[in-house]
């Protein structure tokens, strides 16, 4: 026989999820600007109906509904988005970070312009023809000494430079690393929360989001792939566990947290400070094994070519036998220009002579007395700005006795800017100093381009991927408002009901019974 209760209890059920639902939309709609909030929803089932099911149960038609509850609190996800959005995230850091070495590459190359090394060597070549039409003229030989050390500065300052973003680009994987560090402990920690309050059969919505966060933040570094472990006891069967996260390489992925534990990123042959001492040093990082974190080695040359940790790597540079990477690349080219060019130059020089007749000696040599010319320590000597008259503007061959004022061995010197060096591999490969230098602009405004239309397009996709997700998991105030009328409206409902079944058994109790009246 069924409660004369019944009634109250039914839609007392209803008053407290309609309850529920109407505190989860308010939450919702205070969090509607919190980043990285998803939308939560209360999952409402109906309670067992009565009678139930056994022998010893009463029999009557069917059986009667004895309201609803609120079965679980739930935040409203697409895994497979997420797992797109890490995707384009991944892909985007890797273009962010490479369009912006590039851009500050550019910066320092600055061609073409009024000031770069283009506008040097024009200069520099015009001093050498005007001093080929008037030799014994001090002015002019001291133009051309001028111009000598202006495009040697010109060589130095580029060099200077670039070792300055690259050594900023070495520090800034240094500090890379840390971050990652600081995500990989935090997530590990959001772990061990998770798994200590779902098996008590609560979700833990908020922390989830916050997990969420800090693997979106993860994925950018490098590429992440993630696994789910249940956490066992009351957990609801629509938990989430905890994450096991392994960063994916060319090889076996290298698991850096499952659980509570996680391993700890090193950079390989650093400094004090965590930071690559040189793109020689930089070869592989070590993930420090920590409980079931298993971690590993990850050589560079393993790394998948997706994200901010390989694009900073391939712009500082790495050993791969050989130091390869965009700026030690750039730097060898800018070195070899500079010796090779200051190298043929040395030896028409000495070919000439000065306007005292005496045989010309190097024009250029290196600061540091070393000797190797490059880009970083060429200079003119010291013998030559004391004394411009040393330029050997003149030929000493076939001219017997030498004329000091012919100006003959000056315009061998101006075709030097233009004359092909070396061929099959050797010197500049048949190239001229200037169509060299073009090449080398050229080639980085093509890089340049790729890197901001990749930039572009793994914007635009991240963008729609974003949006996807947001449609899913972001809050709608106009969606939030419709549920908060809905769900007072049943609120509503179900205190009516009680009122009708108040009024019922307050006939029961005070007008039965009484005969005669």
């Amino acid at each position: 026989m069924r409660s004369t209760f019944m009634g109250l209890e039914t839609n007392k059920r209803g008053l407290f999820t309609q309850q529920s639902a109407l505190y989860t939309t308010g939450h919702n709609i205070s969090n509607a600007n919190t980043p990285g909030y998803s939308r939560q929803r209360v999952n409402m089932q109906a309670t067992a109906g009565f009678p139930g099911v056994g022998l010893n149960t009463p029999t009557m038609p069917g059986f009667l509904g004895t309201g609803v509850e609120a079965g679980s609190i739930q935040r409203i996800r697409d895994s497979f988005v997420d797992q797109q959005f890490r995707q384009e995230s991944n892909k985007l850091g890797y273009w962010e970070s490479r369009s912006k070495a590039i851009s500050q590459m550019e910066d320092v190359l600055a061609e073409p312009s009024e000031y770069g090394l283009q506008k040097s060597l024009s200069e520099f070549w015009s001093s050498l023809q005007q001093l080929a039409t008037d030799p014994q003229n001090g002015g002019a030989r001291a133009v051309v000494v001028e111009r000598g050390v202006a495009v040697a500065d010109s060589f130095n300052y580029m060099h200077k430079s670039l070792e300055e973003i690259q050594t900023n680009l070495g520090k800034e994987i240094g500090v890379s690393t840390k971050d990652i560090n600081s995500i990989l402990e935090q997530i590990a920690d959001l772990n061990r929360q998770i798994s200590e309050v779902e098996p008590n059969g609560y979700m833990p919505n908020d922390l989830y989001d916050a997990r969420d966060v800090l693997l979106n933040e993860l994925s950018t570094y490098v590429p992440i792939e993630i696994n789910y472990q249940k956490s066992g006891g009351r957990a609801l069967a629509i938990a989430e566990g905890t994450v096991t996260v392994s960063i994916k390489t060319n090889g076996d992925p290298i698991t850096v947290i499952k659980g509570k534990d996680f391993a700890k990123m090193n950079v390989d042959n650093a400094d004090t400070e965590g930071n690559p001492k040189s793109p020689v040093d930089m070869i592989s990082f070590t993930f420090t094994a920590n409980g079931q974190a298993t971690g590993g080695n990850l050589n560079v040359t393993a790394m998948q070519k997706s994200g901010k940790m390989r694009s900073l790597i391939d712009s500082y540079g790495y050993n791969d036998g050989d130091v390869k990477g965009l700026y030690p690349d750039m730097l060898a080219k800018l070195d070899k220009m500079a010796m090779e060019f200051a190298t043929e130059f040395n030896k028409v020089h000495k070919e000439g002579t000065d306007l005292d007749g005496q045989a010309g000696d190097d024009f250029f040599a290196t600061r540091d007395g070393s000797t190797t010319i490059n880009a970083g320590n060429i200079t003119v000597t010291n013998e030559l700005i004391n004394n411009p008259n040393r330029v050997a503007a003149s030929t000493s061959k076939d001219v017997d006795p030498a004329e000091v004022g012919n100006g003959q061995n000056a315009k061998k010197l101006a075709d030097v800017l233009f004359a092909p060096l070396g061929t099959n591999g050797s010197g500049l490969d048949g190239s001229t100093v200037q169509s060299y230098f073009a090449g080398i602009i050229g080639e980085l405004g093509v890089q340049g381009q790729q890197a901001d239309r990749m930039t572009f397009n793994t914007t635009t996709l991240l963008g729609a991927v974003s949006n996807r997700r947001d449609s899913i998991s972001s809050v709608s105030l106009d969606e939030e408002m419709t549920d908060m009328i809905k769900f007072q409206q049943a609120y509503n409902a179900s205190a009516r009901m009680i009122t009708v079944v108040d009024e019922t058994l307050e006939k029961i109790i005070n007008g039965m019974g009484v005969v005669g009246r």
